[in-house]
């Protein structure tokens, strides 16, 4: 085995240019196939954590018709003063399976603090928000029961607004800043989130009691939806069946009249974002199958042209007692070194590359042994079928033509 190993180092250095040729279809295969899946397996790693961060078993009932793009981000259309707080309560009341819900206001509203103005996402909400949507202070508090039912003019700031407002997040709890015309006393600053899966850049939010808006600062009687957490093992198809038949009684929507509301799972944008991966994943896959054939035809051909510029090797080695098998086995192992020494480059390069790509993107780390295992595998297979020919020719040269001169 030493000395066939040998003999196929020798080969492949002497044809320095063909090999790396051959090489470099079965490396782009292995590059494509392990960069493009593992990318993939990270990116629906981070909608799973994304959808971690809307909280627990979420549920939602929203004014308007909420439209996903493929990547996830939310849009709404039409109804958003038709859902009533009345409305919000009977989803609550009626619906099996409610742990925590919280009514929502949802606006854009200027936040001052001295000269600085900026715009940010008021949620006017219940103390139970925290819980429902997996969010707590980092600094100070979240607003309490007495001050919802006081309608006091206090406010908790996400971490952004705090460091754009006050430069230090430390010093925004006990300000007041003016959320349009109102003055309210800042007495928390949210932990960091970052974006969710609707795309909502959670820092950039402001949070105030429900009461406090509807009643003192914008007098009116609608919200925005309805977020509730359910019990563990729930039925969310038969859930979002209520659901719907609670809004369109309250609405008096019937026949097929569009609904002026929509019901919404944390499952509804991950399937989404999954069907956008799935693209992805055909696509790496294409790639690297059409690369991985490129370097199949790359080795067929070198190894073709080896064992003809090598006829007189095999000849002397078949007439010193080297059996077919044993050139069988010469040629089997040259194509499959050339193709595994390819594949390992490949997937070594594109461990590097996915490297940096989650290092730039923010991105979990996700390395996949087993993805990984294929695709180095695959390429030492691609080497042994690449080879089967040329072995198969090898083995059948006429010793006695060759010795002669005349092969």
């Amino acid at each position: 085995m030493l000395l066939s190993l040998k003999i196929a180092l020798l080969a492949l250095s002497t044809h320095k240019l063909r090999t790396v040729l051959a090489m470099l279809g079965v490396f782009l295969g292995a590059l494509a196939l392990t960069g493009v899946r593992h990318v993939s397996k990270a990116m629906v790693r981070q909608a799973e954590i994304e959808v971690e961060k809307l909280g627990p078993n979420l549920f939602a009932v929203m004014a308007g018709q909420v439209r996903f793009s493929r990547g996830g981000a939310a849009r709404t259309a039409g109804g958003a003063s038709t859902f009533q707080f009345e409305d919000a309560q009977a989803v609550i009341r009626s619906l099996p399976g409610v742990v925590k819900a919280v009514p929502v206001v949802l606006r854009t509203m200027p936040v001052r603090f001295g000269n600085v103005k900026i715009q940010s996402q008021m949620v006017a909400t219940w103390p139970e928000y925290t819980g429902v949507r997996n969010v707590q202070p980092d600094l100070g508090r979240f607003f309490t029961p007495e001050e919802e039912r006081e309608r006091a003019k206090v406010v908790v700031l996400g971490l952004k607004i705090a460091q754009r407002l006050f430069g230090d997040p430390q010093k925004a709890v006990g300000q007041v800043v003016y959320v349009y015309r109102a003055g309210l006393v800042v007495v928390g600053v949210m932990e960091e989130k970052g974006s969710d899966i609707s795309g909502t850049d959670q820092d950039e939010q402001i949070f105030v009691p429900l009461s406090t808006y509807m009643r003192r600062m914008a007098n009116q009687t609608w919200v925005t939806g309805v977020f509730l957490q359910m019990a563990d093992g729930t039925d969310y198809a038969r859930t979002k069946v209520a659901a719907t038949a609670i809004m369109r009684a309250r609405h008096n929507i019937v026949g097929g009249k569009r609904d002026d509301f929509s019901v919404l799972t944390a499952e509804d944008t991950m399937q989404l974002k999954q069907q956008a991966l799935d693209l992805v994943d055909v696509l790496g896959l294409i790639s690297s199958t059409l690369s991985f054939a490129v370097g199949g035809l790359g080795i067929l051909s070198i190894m073709i042209l080896l064992v003809r510029a090598r006829r007189l090797e095999i000849g002397v080695r078949r007439a010193m007692g080297a059996r077919k098998s044993d050139i069988i086995r010469q040629f089997l192992l040259e194509s499959g070194m050339m193709s595994a020494v390819g594949g390992g480059a490949g997937v070594l390069a594109a461990l590097a590359l996915l490297t940096v790509v989650y290092a730039l993107g923010s991105f979990p780390y996700v390395y996949d042994g087993w993805l990984i295992a294929q695709a180095l595998a695959g390429s030492a297979l691609l080497g042994l079928i690449a080879g089967a020919y040329p072995a198969w020719q090898a083995a059948n040269v006429e010793v006695l033509q060759v010795l002669r001169g005349k092969g």
